[in-house]
């Protein structure tokens, strides 16, 4: 099902505005956490998937469960690929299995 008015919540925005009011420069996080600081920023900024490892690493340093953050992730790749014109159109070219009934077996 195609959720048309569901604006998926990336986890680097939960992320960053965490990191916002903790005080915790996204530099000095990245390097607490052993991750470039483009990799972070390109996190917090949307344009990067969160990896379940970067998740552990966080919910080491925040507490944040690296549960939620992937569910978020997970959330915002579905939203975003359902909402793609060319994925939904081959969706629609798809012809579905049509399960059959499995005769009964008869008992004694």
């Amino acid at each position: 099902m195609v959720h048309k008015n569901f604006t998926p919540t990336h986890p680097g925005e939960v992320i960053k505005d965490e990191l916002i009011a903790r005080g915790i420069p996204q530099k000095d996080f990245a390097a607490r956490i052993g991750v470039p600081y483009t990799m972070l920023n390109d996190i917090l900024n949307e344009r990067r998937a969160l990896s379940a490892t970067i998740a552990l690493y966080i919910e080491s340093a925040l507490g944040i469960s690296a549960e939620l953050l992937i569910g978020l992730q997970s959330d915002y790749s579905m939203q975003n690929t359902r909402n793609d014109k060319d994925v939904r159109r081959k969706m629609r070219s798809i012809k579905p299995y049509i399960l059959t009934p499995v005769p009964a077996i008869a008992t004694r």
